[in-house]
This record gives C-alpha cells, sequence and structure tokens, in this order.
C-alpha cells in the first residue's frame, strides 16, 4: 500500500523495536515506547513482532490510502481510531483500501500512544538494523523526522495470507490491563547504596506527579526530595532502559526509549520491563508509584508479558486456519486446506516461526 499524510497530528513517527547494539558507541536505542504494544500489533496482522509502525501520541493523525489494500490494526492507547468515519476499537483487524480516511480524535480512554501497524509493516529504510525514528539525531524512519502534512510512505510485503488476518479481536485477558492507581514495579539499584534509609522510603512510599518534562528520552517527575547520602553524581556509566535517576535536586527522572547512553547521575532502581510502558502510555498531571520487587518476580513479570504475545501467534494462527468439515471427502478437504502459512512453535521454551508451504 502507499499512503499519503492529510494531517500529521501531535507527533507521529515511524518506530520498530529499536537500534540495539549500538550503545557502545554512542547510538541511543530509540523504539516504539510501549514494545508489548509494537509487538502484539505485528502479531495480529502476521508481520514479525518488530516490524515498523506508526507511533502515534495523543491525537491529530489522518492518512488516506492512495494506492493498494491491505490491513490494519490499532493497539495501545485508544485514541479513537476511525476509517472513513467509522469507528474501530483497538486490537481489530481491519482491511483497509485505495480512498480510505484513517483518522485519530483524541484520548479516549487510558494511555496517550497507539501503534498503527499496517500488514507488511512501514517500509524505510534500515539504519543500523533498525527503520526506527531517532528524533533528536534526525536518523532513521521518514527522514529521520516526524511525519509532517503532504508525506507519503510505503508498506513492505505482506503475509501471503493477510486476507484472512481480517477481523481478528483480540480478546482482553491477552492483553497487559494496566490501570493508572496501579504502582511501577522496580528493582532496586544499581546505586541505591546513596541514598539515605530516609531517601529510599520516600522513593518507595510517596507519589510524583509526570511534570511537562516528559517525552520520548525521559519523564521528570515531580514530588517529595529523595535524599543522597552523600554526592548525586558518578562516574557516568550505562543507562539501562527504565532506569530512575535521582539528580541533585532529589526529583526522579525515568530514562525511556530515547535516552542517552550513559549518564552521571545515581540510579536508585530500574522500572521492570513490563512497567516501562505502562510508564510510557501516562501522560503528563498523572501519578506514579513504585513498588520494590526482587529481580526473580521482574523475570517472572517479563516471562508472564511474553506469554500474553505466545498466546496472541496462537490466537491469530487459529484465526487464519480454516477447520474442515468431518463430512468433507479426503478430496474436498486438500482443495480446502490453504497452501502456507504460518505456525508459532514453542519448544523448551523457546519460541519458533514456522513457515509451511504445501507442495502437492
Amino acid at each position: 500500500m502507499k499512503l499519503k499524510v492529510m494531517q500529521p497530528g501531535m507527533l507521529t513517527t515511524v518506530q520498530d523495536e529499536g537500534r540495539w547494539g549500538f550503545q557502545g558507541k554512542g547510538m541511543p536505542v530509540a523504539g516504539a515506547m510501549d514494545l508489548f504494544a509494537l509487538r502484539s500489533g505485528n502479531i495480529m496482522v502476521g508481520n514479525d513482532e518488530g516490524a515498523a509502525g506508526l507511533e502515534v501520541t495523543v491525537l491529530g493523525l489522518t492518512l488516506s490510502v492512495v494506492d493498494g489494500c491491505g490491513t490494519a490494526v490499532v493497539t495501545g492507547a485508544d485514541l479513537d481510531f476511525s476509517v472513513n468515519g467509522e469507528c474501530f476499537p483497538c486490537n481489530v483487524v481491519v482491511e483497509v483500501k485505495e480512498g480510505d480516511h484513517l483518522s485519530f480524535s483524541g484520548v479516549k480512554g487510558n494511555g496517550c500512544r497507539a501503534y498503527l501497524i499496517f500488514s507488511g509493516g512501514i517500509d524505510v529504510p534500515v539504519i543500523m538494523g533498525s527503520r526506527s525514528t531517532y528524533l533528536r539525531a534526525h536518523l532513521g524512519g521518514l527522514e529521520g523526522r516526524a511525519l509532517k502534512k503532504g508525506d507519503t510512505f510505503s508498506t513492505g510485503e505482506p503475509h501471503v495470507l493477510w486476507e484472512r488476518f481480517i477481523g481478528f479481536s483480540c480478546p482482553a485477558s491477552f492483553l497487559p490491563g494496566r490501570q493508572l492507581d496501579q504502582p511501577l514495579r522496580v528493582v532496586m539499584g544499581p546505586q541505591d547504596d546513596a541514598f539515605t534509609d530516609r531517601g529510599i522510603e520516600t522513593f518507595l512510599s510517596q507519589t510524583y506527579t509526570i511534570s511537562d518534562s516528559a517525552d520520548r528520552m525521559g519523564y521528570r517527575l515531580e514530588g517529595p526530595v529523595i535524599e543522597h547520602s552523600g554526592a548525586a553524581d558518578i562516574i557516568s556509566d550505562a543507562i539501562p532502559l527504565g532506569t530512575i535517576q535521582i539528580p541533585g535536586h532529589g526529583q526522579p527522572i525515568a530514562m525511556l526509549a530515547d535516552r542517552q547512553t550513559t549518564g552521571g547521575y545515581t540510579k536508585i532502581a530500574v522500572l521492570c520491563t513490563p512497567d516501562i510502558g505502562a510508564l510510557a502510555q501516562r501522560l503528563p498531571g498523572q501519578k506514579v508509584r513504585f513498588q520494590k520487587i526482587s529481580f526473580e518476580d521482574a523475570v517472572a513479570a517479563t516471562r508472564k508479558e511474553r506469554s500474553l504475545l505466545d498466546g496472541i501467534h496462537q490466537l491469530v494462527a487459529t484465526w487464519i486456519t480454516p477447520i474442515a468439515s468431518s463430512t468433507q471427502t479426503t478430496s474436498t478437504i486438500l482443495e480446502d486446506t490453504p497452501r502456507s502459512g504460518m505456525w508459532r512453535l514453542s519448544i523448551d521454551g523457546t519460541g519458533h516461526t514456522v513457515h509451511w508451504e504445501r507442495l502437492d
């Protein structure tokens, strides 16, 4: 498909899983702020999990399909998505074709970032292993910037059975089920010994507010001061995704997708992987609380989120595979059986994607 941007919205960028493997050379990862939403959407339309989609922030994007046809699904935040004026809920695969208009009206429920995923993904150049847009370096995506009015872009080659994905709806039980009042889980460290006992208690017991200084690089939080036991600065070291830095003023900063590769502020804790996306879906002015968990519990939570994605793979595979009637003859069954497809298998805990084709 070929699409044209009629209205770019507040901030719409091309994102995939990110530019991993280059932080040692000073290149930030970028990528989707809510990785679960990106990956689940790609599964629903038959793409590889890491295919590029559009990250739509808060409101305003309007697209026109100028050529071709395919499927689309919106995941993440509910920003009131519609096709030709007809509203569609999140996590439902719809057909889009030449002449259609796709639009977002604005925040309708929880969350502020929606992911518009097309069959075949967004076809922009791969730079350092990724199609993600890193805005500060004007790198990747569509000319290294957010979309603007008049832009055109194309999608890649869709799944061979892309039409069979139309109408798939992901049950809520296979989604994270985030709530605004839920605390964000953290693993303490690596420099939690740089804070007083009172500072640690403040961090874990008090409520913080997301400030207006919140973007893809990080969220600055405002609230009670977290007390250091000494200096707030350290020799610069690596900044993992989800790190909570505490500069000298004692106010937390959560480091997100576009974070710098190293930093010299003490890091009191790191967000549990599934809760990074939960924070990224919150807006300035909303509240944040933190809950300490063990490393083992964080691993278990991450594996649980992975199992949700594996479950979506299985649901989609079932959806696109026709079930033959027991009254049919063998020849009729063979005629109705698809000539190719994709299965998702799990062997000893490792996921495998199998593409198959009939040779008769």
